[in-house]
């Protein structure tokens, strides 16, 4: 006759176990198993030579990301390039699928996608790769000097979870450098939201690069056109030792 102790046992162990497996299958069990190097869907507003670098560098690397131009359809042959992970669609269509937002126009553009998109853009994470121009963009650029272009990008966009990234180089400085043996190239970042400017700074590393932190939005015009970290192809190491920053 079974040992009514070990039946009771055996009992127990099974029960706990059908909790556990339970417990991996919920919401809460799935997104902590999920927490650690998810891939997150991507939107970029923008498809040219910044957005479909950066954005194919991180199809590359397994996210899913819908490219959105005004224009959807000549979007074909890119997305086509990419594969299964990559779309096209319009601005909508991109700001609905993405997590996080990359936000590549020219810089007049922005008061435009503001207006236009500013509802829904609300809370969500918006990499802000633009740089303004005098000679293309006008008065905005002046604005731009005046009070920087972070505290700028912000005031068109309020209530995006903005973050300044991949502003500083050519797309075909991103495109050579990607995924570069140690040290990776540094890419400065800077942001108000901690939680968009950490989501920002694992992006950074996703495309093949070192995000470094440089502050605030308002510290965002040490790298802007012009600034002391603008155009910098340096280590992060190097770029914090140029801005003063702590190792």
């Amino acid at each position: 006759m079974p040992n009514p102790i070990d039946r009771d046992r055996r009992v127990v162990l099974k029960a706990a176990g059908a909790l556990l497996f339970g417990a991996a299958l919920s919401p809460a069990g799935a997104a902590a198993q999920g927490a650690t190097g998810a891939k997150i869907p991507i939107g970029t507003i923008g498809a040219g030579h910044i957005g479909s670098t950066i954005g194919g560098l991180w199809v590359k690397n397994g996210h899913k990301v819908l490219f959105s131009d005004r224009h959807p359809e000549d979007l074909k042959g890119l997305v086509a390039s990419l594969g299964p992970l990559a779309q096209a669609g319009t601005v909508a269509q991109a700001i609905a699928f993405g997590d996080a937002i990359l936000l590549t126009v020219p810089y007049g553009a922005i008061p435009q996608i503001g207006r236009d998109y500013g509802a829904t853009l609300k809370g969500k994470i918006v990499l802000d790769t633009c740089n303004a121009v005098p000679a293309r963009d006008g008065a905005i650029a002046e604005e731009v000097e005046q009070n920087g272009i972070g505290v700028t990008s912000q005031k068109y966009l309020p209530g995006a979870r903005l973050v300044r990234a991949f502003n500083t180089m050519s797309y075909m400085y991103f495109a050579e450098q990607a995924n570069r043996p140690d040290p990776k190239l540094a890419v400065p970042i800077a942001g108000d939201d901690q939680e968009a400017v950490r989501v920002a700074a694992g992006l950074v590393r996703d495309a093949g690069f070192e995000p470094v932190v440089v502050g605030k939005l308002t510290d965002a015009r040490l790298f802007q056109r012009g600034g002391p970290g603008y155009g910098q192809r340096v280590s992060a190491a190097e770029l914090r030792q140029k801005l003063s920053l702590k190792p």
